[in-house]
Formats: C-alpha cells, sequence, structure tokens
C-alpha cells in the first residue's frame, strides 16, 4: 500500500503543474474576452495588460524576497566550474526537447546533430556535467514548441506573462506542457520518486535564475517602465528565435508600428 501511494505522490507531483498551467492559461484567455468598454484604448500586442502586470509584479516580488537572496550565496560561493557544470547538466536535461522540435521543423540534419550531442554528452560528459559535444563540433542549438508552431505561420497572439515562469504569448505558452514531458528530469522523478526529482528541480530554478543575473541587472539600471522592458525585449527575441537570426524584411518595413509581428511572415527556408 505505502508503495502505490508512493507512486500516486511522484503522479500527482509533475501532473499537478500541468494543472496549474492549463488553470493559468484559462484564467488568461477568460481576461482576454472580457468586454471593454468604449472608451478605453487595446494595447493590440497586450490586450489584458492589467493581469500581465499584476502576474509580473507576484512574480518579482517572490523573486526579490525568495530568489534573490538564494541566487546571491550561489553565485558567491559555487566556484564558476561547477556553475557551468550545473548549467551543463540542466541544458542536457531539457535538449530532448531541442532535439524534437528541430525534427517538427523540418531541419532533419540539424536534428540528428541535435541527438548525437545529446548521446554523447550523456556519456561522455557525464550526464551533461561536462559539454564534451561542443568541443566534437556539435553546435548546441534553441528550439522549442512554441518556435516550432512560428516556423509553421502560426502567429504569436496576445502577449501573456505566466506567474512564476515569465513572459510567454498565447502561441509560446504551449511550449510549458511540451518541455516539461521532454525534460529527462520529468520521467526521473517517476522513476525514482519526488525526493529525488524536487530537491533537482529546485537547484534547476536557481542555476536558470542565476543565468539572468545580467539581464536584470541592466531591466533595473535602464528601463523607466521595467515591465515593458521586458515584454518588449522578449517579443524580440522569441521572433529572432523563430527565424533563426534572419528576420525577413517584412519586419523592418515600418519601424514605428505598434506591433511589427502582427503581419503574416513567410519563412523562407
Amino acid at each position: 500500500m505505502s508503495e502505490n501511494s508512493g507512486i500516486l505522490r511522484n503522479i500527482n507531483y509533475h501532473y499537478l503543474i500541468l494543472i496549474i498551467f492549463f488553470l493559468c492559461l484559462t484564467i488568461l484567455q477568460g481576461c482576454a474576452t472580457t468586454p471593454k468598454s468604449s472608451d478605453e484604448e487595446v494595447d493590440p500586442i497586450d490586450p489584458h495588460e492589467k493581469i500581465n502586470r499584476a502576474s509580473y509584479d507576484f512574480t518579482d516580488r517572490v523573486d526579490r524576497v525568495i530568489f534573490e537572496p538564494i541566487v546571491n550565496v550561489y553565485v558567491d560561493y559555487v566556484p564558476t566550474a561547477a556553475q557551468r557544470s550545473i548549467g551543463n547538466f540542466y541544458d542536457n536535461l531539457a535538449y530532448p526537447n531541442v532535439v524534437l522540435n528541430s525534427f517538427l521543423q523540418g531541419k532533419i540534419k540539424q536534428g540528428a546533430g541535435d541527438t548525437l550531442r545529446f548521446l554523447v554528452n550523456s556519456t561522455i560528459g557525464m550526464f551533461g556535467l561536462f559539454d564534451m559535444a561542443t568541443h566534437m563540433g556539435l553546435q548546441k542549438h534553441d528550439e522549442d514548441f512554441g518556435q516550432t508552431l512560428g516556423v509553421w505561420g502560426v502567429n504569436p497572439g496576445s502577449y501573456l506573462f505566466v506567474p512564476l515562469l515569465g513572459p510567454s504569448s498565447e502561441r509560446d505558452v504551449t511550449n510549458i506542457p511540451v518541455g516539461l514531458v521532454t525534460n529527462v528530469l520529468f520521467y526521473a522523478g517517476l522513476a525514482v520518486g519526488t525526493y529525488f526529482a524536487a530537491p533537482l528541480t529546485i537547484l534547476g530554478a536557481i542555476d536558470k535564475r542565476a543565468r539572468l543575473i545580467g539581464p536584470m541587472q541592466i531591466r533595473d539600471e535602464a528601463a523607466l517602465d521595467p515591465y515593458l522592458f521586458v515584454r518588449e525585449a522578449s517579443l524580440q527575441q522569441r521572433e529572432f528565435l523563430v527565424h533563426d537570426g534572419k528576420l525577413p524584411l517584412d519586419l523592418y518595413y515600418d519601424p514605428f508600428q505598434d506591433n511589427p509581428f502582427d503581419n503574416d511572415v513567410k519563412i523562407k527556408k
């Protein structure tokens, strides 16, 4: 009986994340359909800005009260080489998502290289602690399901700020469940147990936050409106990733339009 209850706890631990995600998505979609008064201007990029700002403020408070002090200790006392290995380890755990979406985007050669990269780092690289694949000439890529939808012509839709997870969009938010079920840690938690997966998940969150120290310092020092700074930077970065850094000329046609990414863009391969 205790063994069965342990399995149920492991399953519930992971599917609770999916439930929270879909709950957040439902709330945000409900806000998007809330009728607006005739004299209220609605930003087409961010039609539910009020709840997005509330989510941003909540996430920022949690970060400053909980994560920032922990991350400062992590950066100060964990050697740089160890931080690099920890980052490599978590990148490798999540790399099956890159492999999957390389193939879904029709990048067969890149997908084969990404598969080999994951295998090399998982074996010779000691579960990803050492990035041996890069030394062997296997390039690291950044692909996800939101990018895949963008490659196949799906517009980003409205901007979303998902509590605790950060900036996204109606298109890119689909990568949250896909990224979860393609992460090796998800299956390690199911196989070994929550007591094994939970500390690794927390350390992964600390590692991810530590990598954002530089951008967050720039935000705090340079941004008059941090929310808008994060929104515009994230939207531009996503379009850059979708087009592999080769933005179509359509996006430069009118640099002063409110949403240069609102037009349908055909991707040329």
